[in-house]
């Protein structure tokens, strides 16, 4: 064998190696990420919601106590910290005096009447 079948081999050998490497970096499939997805187990359901690009928010809904928790995960510090309970009975015992027209003990807001416009030439107008 002579050098220059020796060369021709080699840079085979490194241009099939070069392009099964950027093929292994092209085609590999785009990460899976977890906004908007949600998960159940018994009386909890869990879901994540982005705020920024470091921060995250996860709602668990504990469905036995009808209450809602909202954690932040810092992916700077790498921390899960509660920010918010809600309870969900309030808010459904609220919803539902909303629909039901005006809450027990209200009164009525009536719309507020616009001005007059005076008239053009006639001056102003007479309440």
């Amino acid at each position: 064998m002579d050098s220059r079948n020796i060369t021709i081999g080699v840079l085979t050998i490194t241009a099939v190696i070069l392009l099964v490497g950027v093929l292994t970096l092209n085609v590999r499939p785009e990460p899976a990420l977890a906004a908007g997805m949600a998960a159940q187990g018994g009386d909890y359901v869990l879901t994540v919601g982005r705020v920024t690009t470091n921060d995250e928010l996860l709602y668990a809904i504990d469905s036995s106590a009808n209450k809602l928790v909202v954690y932040r995960f810092d992916g700077n510090r790498r921390q899960i910290e509660p920010v918010q309970t809600i309870n969900l009975k309030e808010m459904q015992d609220a919803a539902a005096g909303q629909s039901s027209g005006t809450p027990p003990g209200a009164k009525p807001v009536q719309p507020a009447r616009p001005p007059a416009r005076p008239t053009p030439g006639r001056g102003p107008a007479k309440p």
